[in-house]
């Protein structure tokens, strides 16, 4: 049964590649023995994250330019990938604008009474337009050839409302946006139109959930995070590997449609 989880010469697209989730999906297909491509904006930091991957891995890793919102940059990525590998095996819709916390400012100043529709439209374009495009383009290409893993990657904010109490930081309340709840919920609901609009032509369409992660926020929403959570911690880098290669993998040949939630119980209360 092992053996299902491999991956070697399978090639696998990751949208915003650059970012903290995205280099960990990339190092989770890496260790599994696929090829990750990494497309993002910034082609310096991508291609820097590209070289440490396959240092590190001793995996080839590509790294890409592309915009996910712009129809003809995405096409423009397939292009290079099939011209290089001949093949894409897994798209991994992970690019998202996400605003940090940041302590004692109030960098998530988008409470609803106050909503900048033109933040608010960039927000869903790359979030969920771009996955959408990247769906299309790519996804009708793997449907030709018979076979093909979409993964999106929403939140356990795609499944429960925010609880805005926590983003209350030094006194300053900040609001996580309602841009990020519309467009975590709108992926699964393209998880599940893409399940059994392609399924005919063996592609399985999956959504992962992660939790939030730890990555150096102010210890006072870390502290309120936390007590939302019944293992009492926040996501440790790389604890959503293991999820991605059984989701890119044989090992879930069956699993299609599926929502798979890892927040550490968070919404189970």
């Amino acid at each position: 049964m092992l053996d299902r989880f491999d991956l070697t010469k399978k090639v696998v697209l990751i949208t915003g590649g650059a970012g903290l989730l995205g280099v960990m999906h990339a190092e989770a297909i890496a260790e599994a023995g696929g090829t990750p491509v990494l497309l993002d904006l910034d082609l310096e930091s991508t291609q820097d994250q590209a070289k440490e991957i396959s240092k590190n891995f001793s995996s080839e890793c590509l790294a890409l330019m592309g915009d996910v919102t712009n129809q003809e940059s995405v096409k423009h990525a397939l292009e290079e990938i099939l011209r290089k590998y001949g093949r894409v095996d897994v798209i991994i819709n992970n690019a998202a604008l996400n605003p940090k916390i940041q302590d004692g400012t109030s960098s998530l100043n988008t409470n609803l009474e106050n909503l900048d529709l033109d933040i608010f439209n960039k927000e869903l374009e790359v979030g969920l337009t771009g996955s959408i495009i990247v769906s299309k383009i790519f996804g009708t290409y793997m449907a030709g050839q018979g076979k093909g893993v979409i993964i999106n990657i929403s939140s356990d904010l795609g499944i429960i409302a925010p609880d805005q109490r926590i983003y209350s930081t030094k006194g300053v309340q900040s609001f996580k946006p309602v841009s990020y709840s519309v467009l975590k919920h709108g992926i699964i609901g393209l998880t599940r139109y893409l399940s059994t609009y392609w399924a005919h032509k063996g592609i399985r369409t999956n959504a992962l959930c992660p939790g939030g992660v730890f990555d150096d926020q102010p210890e006072e929403f870390v502290t309120k995070l936390n007590n939302l959570i019944p293992l009492g911690r926040m996501a440790e880098r790389g604890e959503y590997k293991g999820a991605i290669q059984f989701l890119s993998s044989d090992a879930s040949s069956y699993m299609n449609g599926s929502i798979l939630v890892i927040d550490g119980g968070r919404t189970a209360w």
